[in-house]
């Protein structure tokens, strides 16, 4: 096997080749460092969340891939998956893994000492998600705290603490988490029956469209409260209503659960997020 075509292998293993959940977890991250920030964040903490994202990123796929390799076999999509497949071994994937944990590690060491000591459940978030499939009946939540560990670390970043909105805004990424993860979840359901993971899909039943839309709506009332508590100006509120026109069409598409249309959902939900950070850009760059 030539040097390309290795790299390439580690590419995928690290989904570097589907860049949605990067999207998907530099969202919530950026709404962060804007309100935290007032809308004028750091320009070299803005870079430092950028890598720092696509690093754990790709950490996280890595772990997820050695922990279900026993799993991913039978799955018709994941099948084919480098570490699967045996194009690469759990001793690389490990190597791997670590070396990316702690070059996003070295990333936030010129940042302050809180952000530091916030890293630590952030990568233990990060390394133990695979494993919850095995025993919680609704992993995406879990799930939902470790892609919104950047919030209260970007609080900490850009004001040293990690006020209340904080929090209010990484439960807002709880429940968004919960809707796409869980039309993602969708997709999979009937193989992931056969083998014995737990999925919010298998859990809600047949209200999981029902519990998608109610977790959209959750999301976006807990932005609106944020907002409110933030003072923040019309051209916000019109950002989260984009976004729930966008909630609204991931409807359409979710309620006859294909396989496909679900899929579809889920991609999309890169735009949802896209909507709110409009929306927070256009109130700062109007005031």
């Amino acid at each position: 096997m030539t040097l390309i075509q290795r790299i390439e292998l580690y590419e995928q293993l690290m989904r570097l080749d589907r860049p949605i959940g990067i999207l998907l977890l530099l969202w919530p991250t950026l709404w962060a460092l804007w309100l935290s920030s007032v809308g004028h964040p750091n320009l070299a903490i803005v870079w430092i969340f950028l890598l720092g994202t696509v690093l754990m990123r790709s950490a996280g796929c890595v772990i997820n891939d050695y922990a279900d390799r026993d799993f991913d076999g039978h799955v018709r999509r994941t099948r084919n998956r480098p570490l699967v497949a045996g194009k690469i071994s759990t001793r690389e994937a490990l190597l791997l893994a670590a070396t990316l944990s702690v070059l996003a590690f070295l990333l936030i060491l010129p940042l302050n000492s809180l952000v530091r000591w916030l890293s630590l459940p952030a990568i233990f978030l990060a390394a133990s998600y695979p494993y919850t499939k095995r025993f919680l009946s609704i992993p995406q939540a879990y799930l939902g705290v470790a892609f919104g560990f950047g919030i209260p670390m970007a609080y900490a970043a850009e004001q040293g603490r990690v006020p209340l909105e904080a929090w209010i805004l990484l439960l807002a990424n709880v429940f968004w988490t919960l809707a796409y993860d869980t039309e993602y979840a969708m997709v999979d359901r009937e193989d992931d029956l056969k083998i014995g993971i737990r999925t919010s899909a298998i859990t809600f039943g047949r209200y999981d469209v029902t519990a998608v839309m109610l977790c959209y709506a959750m999301t976006l009332l807990l932005l609106a409260w944020v907002g409110w508590r933030e003072r923040l100006g019309i051209f916000f509120y019109a950002g989260l209503c984009v976004a729930g026109i966008i909630a609204v069409y991931h409807y359409t598409i979710i309620r006859k659960r294909e396989p496909a249309g679900c899929f579809k959902a889920f991609l999309h939900n890169n735009w949802l997020g896209a909507a709110v950070f409009c929306g927070l850009l256009l109130n700062d760059l109007t005031r």
